[in-house]
């Protein structure tokens, strides 16, 4: 046992300490790229075809007004572009560029490289497992189709 104590700790605790110091690594790769967590996630939503703000607001947990902030910093870095909506010209559809989706799969893959974790646990495999054993375990609820 080492004196940090952390040996007697319960294991939630274990977990919500170990979710927020990977959350940071992300957070500080991500901002590496000048991108942040909505970003990324706005990005996944447009990946493969556009997509109204509502809809992308809605994929992303988000409302209108956070995600519109998101689609502006997108927009202005080139990630993205506004079209009118050619069904309904009332809506934009938000599209991603070229730039966008270079950086897109840029973060996936680093995603999926994280160093950090990687150094500090060696094969993230089993690591994975036992996680996603816990999250479908302890119920996390499916998204449905409309993202709500």
């Amino acid at each position: 046992m080492t004196s940090d104590g952390m040996d007697e700790w319960p294991t939630g605790r274990l977990l919500s300490t170990a979710a927020r110091l990977v959350e940071h690594s992300w957070e500080d790769i991500l901002r590496s790229q000048n991108m942040t967590h909505a970003g990324l996630i706005s990005l996944h939503t447009i990946a493969d075809r556009p997509a109204s703000q509502r809809d992308i607001a809605k994929a992303s947990r988000v409302t209108d007004q956070t995600i519109s902030r998101t689609i502006d910093r997108l927009e202005r870095a080139g990630y993205v572009t506004r079209e009118t909506d050619p069904l309904d010209e009332r809506r934009k559809r938000v599209a991603i560029t070229e730039s966008g989706r270079a950086i897109y799969r840029r973060l996936l893959t680093l995603e999926k490289e994280d160093a950090a974790l990687t150094a500090a646990v060696g094969d993230v495999g089993p690591l994975r497992e036992q996680l996603l054993l816990l999250v479908r375990s302890l119920g996390l609820p499916p998204r449905d189709e409309t993202g709500d």
